[in-house]
């Protein structure tokens, strides 16, 4: 469950990102993460557990140094014993942002479940602390995961795998990669299971950026998919088999990109200041 932001403080920024963000030439979304983590004199871990490749971490941490952040550190885990360690958590309660890569969001969740790491990332995160992730690490986020599905636009029973994500947060579901890999029916479906959340599908490149109000600002070269099923008036997923297809009534439906935004709370999209085009 999520942790409970005290008296006085405000819960730190999570910032979901779809995977396969720009590097290189224009660190736009990265440069965002180090600014919401305390810009010149950010203090952020790393934890590229979700990857089997080794250079997965220091890639991070090198980029997160150029951009400026004051203190950069790696921290893997290969056992849950490692998640018991207390100079681990030490330095994980001095960080002012924790970054999880992409990779198998199933490797993080099996590893960091239920451990005192990852307690401590969610109390972290309700004392103020940024906390964001990409591909995987976005979607391990959340309360409520996908963790493997079917591609596809169609809602079909039985075509996602739901476990427990880290859980800063019960109010959505995250799926990455969305518009290229098709992930719009899976997403559907796991909101037909879990109606209460709002879906936020990802494109690569393209960060959602929720403050501590619970609002999102849209960021990045791609779009953002928000699906609202609080008005849902009826689904068929109870009565449905496995593969057989999905009825819902009442679904809204949005697509945000660049300087839009949306309000978890009052459940209302917003254009925002979205860029004028060029001349």
């Amino acid at each position: 469950m999520p942790s409970k932001v005290p008296d006085g403080e405000r819960r730190g920024w999570i910032v979901p990102i779809g995977g396969a963000e720009n590097k290189e030439n224009d660190r736009e979304i990265l440069e965002r993460f180090v600014s919401l983590s305390g810009g010149d004199a950010a203090d952020i871990v790393v934890i590229p557990t979700a990857s089997r490749a080794h250079e997965t971490g220091p890639r991070y941490e090198q980029i997160f140094r150029e951009i400026g952040a004051a203190r950069v550190e790696v921290m893997d885990f290969d056992t849950r014993r490692d998640c018991q360690e207390g100079g681990r958590l030490q330095r994980l309660e001095a960080a002012s942002g924790i970054f999880f890569t992409g990779g198998n969001q199933l490797r993080l969740t099996t590893l960091l479940g239920g451990t005192p790491v990852a307690r401590l990332i969610r109390q972290r995160n309700a004392h103020g602390v940024t906390v964001g992730g990409t591909s995987a690490g976005a979607s391990i986020l959340s309360e409520h995961m996908i963790a493997s599905g079917d591609e596809g636009s169609a809602m079909v029973a039985g075509s996602v795998r739901l476990a427990p994500g880290l859980g800063l947060t019960n109010r959505f579901i995250i799926d990455q990669h969305f518009r290229q890999r098709d992930r719009l029916g899976r997403l559907l479906t796991a909101l037909a299971y879990n109606p209460f959340a709002v879906g936020i599908g990802l494109d690569e490149d393209t960060a959602a950026y929720i403050g501590p109000d619970d609002r999102i600002e849209v960021g990045g070269s791609g779009g953002v998919t928000i699906v609202d099923a609080a008005d849902v008036s009826y689904s068929s997923i109870d009565k449905v088999s496995d593969g057989q297809p999905v009825c819902m009534l009442g679904l809204r439906l949005h697509i945000l990109v660049a300087g839009a935004t949306y309000d978890l709370g009052t459940h209302t999209a917003s254009a925002g200041s979205l860029p004028q085009p060029k001349e």
